[in-house]
């Protein structure tokens, strides 16, 4: 089993979430996070003043998913949050050890 971790940018949450869906993904979760990368933040004015936003609006999705199931959740994931600007976020994958269902204590694949 892996964790899928992708940072993409909030107005694209839709698009991914339809794509996921579409490949058989069906439960995620969602957190808003602020942060930057190579862009650095931009400049704003604000009342004659102009000041450093350092940290960006993101959002963090979060899926667990079976071993045959990765490389079609990246490929969608990518698709569908892709704008081709600088920001368009990043996946990371790590390897899950075990997973329980509370309610029911089913584990590993069975909970996912």
């Amino acid at each position: 089993m892996k964790k899928i971790e992708a940072v993409i940018k909030p107005f694209k949450l839709d698009e991914v979430r339809e794509a996921l869906s579409e490949v058989g993904i069906t439960g995620l979760t969602v957190t808003e996070v602020k942060g930057f990368g190579r862009q650095k933040g931009h400049t704003e004015l604000y009342r004659g003043a102009e000041y450093v936003v350092d940290f960006l609006p993101k959002v963090k999705i979060e899926i667990v998913v079976a071993g045959d199931q990765v490389d079609g959740a990246i490929e969608a994931i990518v698709k569908a949050a892709r704008t081709g600007k600088i920001g368009d976020g990043k996946i990371f994958v790590t390897s899950v050890e075990q997973v329980v269902r509370i309610r029911t204590g089913e584990t590993n694949e069975a909970a996912i």
